[in-house]
Protein backbone atom coordinates (compact mmCIF):
# COMPACT_ATOMS: atom_id res chain seq x y z
CA UNK A 1 0.00 0.00 0.00
CA UNK A 2 1.50 3.38 -1.09
CA UNK A 3 2.06 6.21 1.14
CA UNK A 4 0.00 8.92 -1.84
CA UNK A 5 -2.94 5.56 -1.14
CA UNK A 6 -2.97 6.11 2.69
CA UNK A 7 -2.88 9.96 2.37
CA UNK A 8 -6.12 9.77 -0.61
CA UNK A 9 -8.00 7.18 2.24
CA UNK A 10 -7.48 9.30 4.67
CA UNK A 11 -9.11 12.36 3.04
CA UNK A 12 -11.83 10.49 2.36
CA UNK A 13 -12.79 8.28 4.87
CA UNK A 14 -10.78 9.59 8.15
CA UNK A 15 -10.68 13.00 10.40
CA UNK A 16 -10.24 15.91 8.28
CA UNK A 17 -7.12 16.09 7.16
CA UNK A 18 -4.62 18.60 8.51
CA UNK A 19 -3.45 21.66 6.41
CA UNK A 20 -0.47 23.15 8.16
CA UNK A 21 -0.29 27.46 7.77
CA UNK A 22 2.95 28.39 8.75
CA UNK A 23 3.24 32.44 9.37
CA UNK A 24 6.35 33.35 11.10
CA UNK A 25 6.31 36.61 13.00
CA UNK A 26 3.01 37.26 12.21
CA UNK A 27 0.16 39.52 14.95
CA UNK A 28 -2.26 36.91 13.55
CA UNK A 29 -3.64 34.89 16.94
CA UNK A 30 -4.04 31.28 16.51
CA UNK A 31 -7.66 31.52 16.80
CA UNK A 32 -8.53 34.27 14.90
CA UNK A 33 -6.15 32.66 11.90
CA UNK A 34 -7.96 29.13 12.34
CA UNK A 35 -11.08 30.88 11.96
CA UNK A 36 -9.87 32.23 8.66
CA UNK A 37 -8.38 29.35 7.49
CA UNK A 38 -11.61 27.35 8.32
CA UNK A 39 -13.14 29.72 6.15
CA UNK A 40 -11.14 29.44 3.16
CA UNK A 41 -10.63 25.72 3.17
CA UNK A 42 -14.38 25.34 3.48
CA UNK A 43 -14.58 27.48 0.07
CA UNK A 44 -11.44 25.41 -1.40
CA UNK A 45 -13.97 22.32 -0.63
CA UNK A 46 -16.79 23.67 -1.66
CA UNK A 47 -15.03 24.39 -5.10
CA UNK A 48 -13.08 21.67 -5.90
CA UNK A 49 -15.84 18.97 -5.08
CA UNK A 50 -14.77 17.83 -1.98
CA UNK A 51 -17.25 17.29 1.21
CA UNK A 52 -17.72 19.64 4.01
CA UNK A 53 -14.82 19.10 6.62
CA UNK A 54 -11.88 17.59 4.15
CA UNK A 55 -9.30 19.40 5.50
CA UNK A 56 -8.88 21.65 9.02
CA UNK A 57 -5.84 23.77 9.77
CA UNK A 58 -3.38 23.77 12.34
CA UNK A 59 -1.45 27.53 12.59
CA UNK A 60 1.46 28.40 13.98
CA UNK A 61 2.78 32.11 13.80
CA UNK A 62 6.25 30.52 15.65
CA UNK A 63 9.45 29.12 13.66
CA UNK A 64 9.83 26.34 15.67
CA UNK A 65 5.95 25.95 16.16
CA UNK A 66 5.29 25.52 12.27
CA UNK A 67 8.40 22.65 12.42
CA UNK A 68 6.57 21.32 15.21
CA UNK A 69 3.24 21.22 13.58
CA UNK A 70 4.56 19.62 10.32
CA UNK A 71 6.40 16.62 12.27
CA UNK A 72 3.82 15.77 14.21
CA UNK A 73 0.71 16.29 11.60
CA UNK A 74 2.62 14.88 8.87
CA UNK A 75 0.42 17.17 5.93
CA UNK A 76 0.23 16.51 2.61
CA UNK A 77 -0.46 19.91 2.04
CA UNK A 78 0.76 23.49 4.22
CA UNK A 79 0.38 26.79 3.49
CA UNK A 80 4.00 28.03 4.62
CA UNK A 81 6.58 31.24 4.26
CA UNK A 82 9.25 30.86 2.25
CA UNK A 83 11.73 30.41 4.64
CA UNK A 84 10.04 27.55 6.06
CA UNK A 85 9.61 25.73 2.61
CA UNK A 86 13.33 26.15 2.06
CA UNK A 87 14.29 24.68 5.71
CA UNK A 88 11.94 21.83 5.09
CA UNK A 89 11.75 21.06 1.69
CA UNK A 90 14.06 18.20 1.52
CA UNK A 91 13.31 16.62 5.03
CA UNK A 92 9.16 16.55 4.01
CA UNK A 93 9.81 15.94 0.39
CA UNK A 94 8.13 19.82 -0.60
CA UNK A 95 6.90 20.56 -3.84
CA UNK A 96 5.62 23.88 -4.46
CA UNK A 97 1.97 24.16 -6.00
CA UNK A 98 0.51 27.53 -6.13
CA UNK A 99 1.60 30.82 -5.36
CA UNK A 100 -0.37 33.90 -4.63
CA UNK A 101 -0.24 36.84 -6.97
CA UNK A 102 -0.18 40.40 -4.83
CA UNK A 103 -0.23 43.49 -6.25
CA UNK A 104 0.14 42.38 -9.51
CA UNK A 105 2.61 39.71 -8.96
CA UNK A 106 4.05 36.87 -7.24
CA UNK A 107 7.77 38.34 -5.76
CA UNK A 108 8.30 40.97 -3.25
CA UNK A 109 11.28 42.90 -1.88
CA UNK A 110 12.32 43.25 1.50
CA UNK A 111 13.31 47.34 2.46
CA UNK A 112 15.95 48.10 5.13
CA UNK A 113 13.98 51.30 5.82
CA UNK A 114 15.63 54.26 7.90
CA UNK A 115 14.85 58.18 8.41
CA UNK A 116 15.48 59.90 4.88
CA UNK A 117 18.95 60.94 4.89
CA UNK A 118 20.11 59.50 8.41
CA UNK A 119 21.56 56.52 6.69
CA UNK A 120 23.83 56.06 3.12
CA UNK A 121 24.25 52.18 3.21
CA UNK A 122 23.86 48.94 5.19
CA UNK A 123 27.79 49.47 6.54
CA UNK A 124 26.26 52.98 8.16
CA UNK A 125 23.90 50.51 10.06
CA UNK A 126 26.21 48.04 11.05
CA UNK A 127 26.01 47.61 15.09
CA UNK A 128 22.57 49.91 14.79
CA UNK A 129 19.23 49.18 16.51
CA UNK A 130 16.59 47.61 13.71
CA UNK A 131 13.68 46.36 14.18
CA UNK A 132 10.89 44.11 12.13
CA UNK A 133 8.90 41.40 12.34
CA UNK A 134 10.23 39.22 9.75
CA UNK A 135 13.44 38.71 12.33
CA UNK A 136 11.45 35.28 13.40
CA UNK A 137 13.03 33.61 10.59
CA UNK A 138 16.88 34.84 10.71
CA UNK A 139 18.25 32.03 8.95
CA UNK A 140 16.30 32.87 5.93
CA UNK A 141 16.89 36.92 6.32
CA UNK A 142 20.48 36.11 6.32
CA UNK A 143 20.64 33.58 3.61
CA UNK A 144 17.71 34.83 0.88
CA UNK A 145 16.93 38.48 1.58
CA UNK A 146 20.61 39.62 2.61
CA UNK A 147 22.32 36.64 0.21
CA UNK A 148 24.39 35.67 2.58
CA UNK A 149 26.09 39.23 2.42
CA UNK A 150 25.22 40.21 5.57
CA UNK A 151 24.20 38.32 9.33
CA UNK A 152 21.30 40.36 10.87
CA UNK A 153 21.81 38.99 14.47
CA UNK A 154 25.75 39.89 14.28
CA UNK A 155 25.51 42.93 12.45
CA UNK A 156 22.52 44.85 14.04
CA UNK A 157 21.39 45.17 17.32
CA UNK A 158 18.19 43.56 17.12
CA UNK A 159 14.70 44.48 18.57
CA UNK A 160 12.22 42.12 16.45
CA UNK A 161 8.61 43.15 17.08
CA UNK A 162 5.41 41.05 16.53
CA UNK A 163 4.03 44.49 14.90
CA UNK A 164 5.08 46.10 11.88
CA UNK A 165 2.95 49.48 12.76
CA UNK A 166 4.05 49.48 16.62
CA UNK A 167 8.15 49.21 15.49
CA UNK A 168 7.61 52.06 12.50
CA UNK A 169 5.81 54.25 15.40
CA UNK A 170 9.47 53.23 17.19
CA UNK A 171 11.36 54.33 14.33
CA UNK A 172 9.30 57.38 14.01
CA UNK A 173 10.17 58.43 17.37
CA UNK A 174 13.61 57.69 17.28
CA UNK A 175 14.04 54.89 19.27
CA UNK A 176 15.53 52.30 16.26
CA UNK A 177 17.35 53.30 13.70
CA UNK A 178 16.05 51.01 10.60
CA UNK A 179 13.53 48.17 10.02
CA UNK A 180 13.23 45.67 7.80
CA UNK A 181 9.54 45.74 5.89
CA UNK A 182 8.35 42.56 3.70
CA UNK A 183 6.90 43.80 0.50
CA UNK A 184 3.09 43.91 1.60
CA UNK A 185 4.42 46.44 5.05
CA UNK A 186 6.28 48.05 2.92
CA UNK A 187 3.59 48.78 0.44
CA UNK A 188 1.67 49.89 3.37
CA UNK A 189 4.14 52.94 4.23
CA UNK A 190 2.43 55.54 2.07
CA UNK A 191 -1.20 55.45 4.26
CA UNK A 192 0.55 56.07 7.50
CA UNK A 193 0.78 59.12 9.40
CA UNK A 194 4.45 58.95 10.37
CA UNK A 195 6.33 63.14 11.48
CA UNK A 196 9.61 61.66 9.03
CA UNK A 197 9.72 60.81 5.73
CA UNK A 198 11.34 57.14 5.27
CA UNK A 199 13.58 55.93 2.76
CA UNK A 200 15.41 52.59 2.24
CA UNK A 201 18.50 51.84 2.80
CA UNK A 202 18.79 48.53 1.36
CA UNK A 203 16.44 46.93 -1.16
CA UNK A 204 16.81 43.08 -1.60
CA UNK A 205 16.46 41.20 -5.08
CA UNK A 206 12.41 40.12 -5.85
CA UNK A 207 11.95 37.24 -3.62
CA UNK A 208 9.02 34.88 -4.86
CA UNK A 209 5.90 34.67 -2.33
CA UNK A 210 5.27 31.25 -1.19
CA UNK A 211 1.65 29.72 -0.69
CA UNK A 212 0.35 26.13 -1.22
CA UNK A 213 3.18 23.40 -0.88
CA UNK A 214 2.65 19.58 -0.73
CA UNK A 215 4.63 16.52 0.15
CA UNK A 216 5.18 14.56 -2.76
CA UNK A 217 5.34 11.26 -0.85
CA UNK A 218 2.06 12.03 0.56
CA UNK A 219 0.54 13.10 -2.28
CA UNK A 220 -0.68 12.07 -5.73
CA UNK A 221 -0.22 14.41 -8.17
CA UNK A 222 -3.87 14.24 -9.23
CA UNK A 223 -4.51 15.58 -5.71
CA UNK A 224 -1.92 18.30 -6.17
CA UNK A 225 -3.48 19.58 -8.83
CA UNK A 226 -6.97 19.03 -7.82
CA UNK A 227 -5.93 21.38 -4.73
CA UNK A 228 -4.57 23.78 -7.18
CA UNK A 229 -7.28 23.99 -9.52
CA UNK A 230 -9.79 24.24 -6.37
CA UNK A 231 -7.49 27.57 -5.32
CA UNK A 232 -6.99 29.07 -8.60
CA UNK A 233 -10.88 28.90 -8.22
CA UNK A 234 -10.99 30.59 -5.59
CA UNK A 235 -10.66 33.97 -6.00
CA UNK A 236 -13.46 34.18 -8.45
CA UNK A 237 -16.47 32.46 -6.02
CA UNK A 238 -18.20 34.81 -4.46
CA UNK A 239 -17.21 34.00 -1.15
CA UNK A 240 -13.63 33.62 -2.00
CA UNK A 241 -13.29 36.66 -3.57
CA UNK A 242 -14.29 37.98 0.08
CA UNK A 243 -11.24 36.01 1.45
CA UNK A 244 -9.05 36.54 -1.16
CA UNK A 245 -9.52 40.36 -0.74
CA UNK A 246 -8.86 40.48 3.43
CA UNK A 247 -5.59 38.90 2.61
CA UNK A 248 -5.04 40.97 -0.22
CA UNK A 249 -4.49 38.40 -2.39
CA UNK A 250 -5.16 38.74 -6.41
CA UNK A 251 -5.66 35.80 -7.41
CA UNK A 252 -3.44 32.29 -6.84
CA UNK A 253 -1.16 30.88 -9.77
CA UNK A 254 0.40 27.88 -10.57
CA UNK A 255 4.19 27.51 -8.58
CA UNK A 256 6.95 28.73 -10.96
CA UNK A 257 9.82 26.41 -9.75
CA UNK A 258 12.54 28.09 -11.97
CA UNK A 259 11.02 31.73 -10.03
CA UNK A 260 11.73 29.74 -7.16
CA UNK A 261 14.99 27.92 -8.06
CA UNK A 262 17.57 31.13 -7.09
CA UNK A 263 16.10 31.48 -3.44
CA UNK A 264 16.67 27.44 -3.32
CA UNK A 265 19.95 28.16 -4.46
CA UNK A 266 21.24 30.60 -1.67
CA UNK A 267 19.59 28.99 0.68
CA UNK A 268 21.85 25.86 0.19
CA UNK A 269 24.60 27.67 -0.76
CA UNK A 270 24.40 29.46 2.73
CA UNK A 271 24.24 26.00 4.77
Amino acid sequence: MTLAFIAFSRLAFSDPAPVVVCYPGGPVSEEDANKAMSAMLGVVERVGGWPAQTFSSAFSSDVEGCKTLLKEKKPSFAITSLGIFLDQRQNLHLEPVVQPKMRGGSTEQFHLVAVKGRFASLDDLKGKLVGGTVFEESEFIRRVVFAGKLDPEKDFSLKPSKQAIRALRALDKGELDAILLNGQQFAALASLPLTHELDSVFTSAPIPLMGLVANQETSTLEERNRFARALSDMCKDTDGKKLCELFAIDAFVPASLPAIQPAITLWDKGR
